[in-house]
């Protein structure tokens, strides 16, 4: 089982080189995330966009762009419709968002004539290198569905358990988390908890372990579960991590990020092929994590 960053760049060096269509690659980190990505044997590029913009990017930058294919586009919907065409096409492998708005390249995606939907719900599961930890921990959804209901938070955790199944973990816990680790009408998302236990316990939500409800320190602190009292085998084990809303989702992505300096990785599951999502001020060392994770992703049966 993979327990960090590195170790996930380590294994995608030992797959076969994948193509990934980088969608607006007319930015400096996204150029070099590729270039670095490409020098170290990591994956092929075709690179969607502005080409003027990129060629000028590259000059400014010292990056020599000879050794990509670049398709021109112009415009966020244009470069993203362009990329999923590429995609779509067999032509690349994963798609990489490169600088755009993320609800732009989602409409591309999730365009049903378009080639990338294969009728599973899609969702965005972040693997999280967290420093101090020695493990990665998985955290959805922080980047698409606004408010789940009961049935799409199962669809969630289904898509992040091929994500965990992907770096090595046939068994994950699931950690619902929630405002309290009890259960209290007044708060839908530990109903829900509770239910999705359930229903993992009834064989409806296969290939993990569910625990929850649990306030954060209980999902990942076997001594705070302890502390409180907390009978549940699974409470303070917790692989991946199951937000109650986008809202909750993205602030606690975020705050590992520039709080915690965690190392990160995201990527779209539900889609005929990897789609890496990544904030435009993400740093070219999280693009390539989130290459080396759609390496996985593509290469490892994950089931997209």
């Amino acid at each position: 089982m993979l327990t960090s960053m590195d170790a996930i760049l380590e294994k995608a060096l030992t797959l076969p080189r994948q193509t990934v269509a980088v969608a607006c690659a007319q930015d400096a980190e996204a150029l070099k995330a590729v270039a670095e990505a490409h020098a170290l044997g990591l994956a092929h590029f075709i690179l969607v966009g502005n080409t003027e913009k990129m060629k000028t990017i590259a000059d400014r930058i010292e990056l020599d762009l000879s050794a990509f294919e670049l398709v021109d586009a112009r415009g966020e919907a244009g470069g993203a419709a362009a990329t999923v065409g590429v995609v779509a096409s067999g032509r690349a492998q994963i798609l990489l968002k490169g600088f755009l708005d993320s609800s732009v390249l989602f409409k591309a995606v999730l365009d049903r004539n378009a080639g990338l939907r294969n009728g599973a719900t899609v969702s965005h599961t972040v693997v999280m290198d967290v420093p101090g930890f020695d493990k990665l921990y998985l955290l959805t959804d922080a980047a698409m569905i606004i408010r789940p209901d009961l049935e799409t938070k199962r669809q969630i955790v289904l898509n992040a358990v091929k994500v965990a199944r992907a770096l090595g973990n046939p068994d994950p816990v699931v950690g619902v988390l929630c405002e309290s680790e009890k259960v209290n009408p007044k708060m839908p998302a530990t109903v829900d908890a509770a239910a999705l236990v359930e229903m993992n316990r009834g064989g409806e939500l296969p290939g993990c372990r569910v625990g929850g409800p649990y306030a954060l320190d209980n999902a990942i602190s076997e001594q705070a579960a302890r502390h409180k009292g907390m009978k549940d085998p699974l409470a303070g084990k917790a692989d991946i991590l199951l937000a109650p809303d986008l809202a909750a989702g993205n602030i606690f992505y975020k705050s590992l990020m520039y709080f915690a300096r965690a190392r990160s990785a995201g990527v779209v599951v539900g889609t005929k092929a990897p789609v890496l999502l990544n904030s435009r001020a993400d740093s070219h060392e999280t693009k390539i994590n989130a290459v080396a994770l759609g390496i996985l992703m593509a290469a490892g049966g994950s089931g997209q």
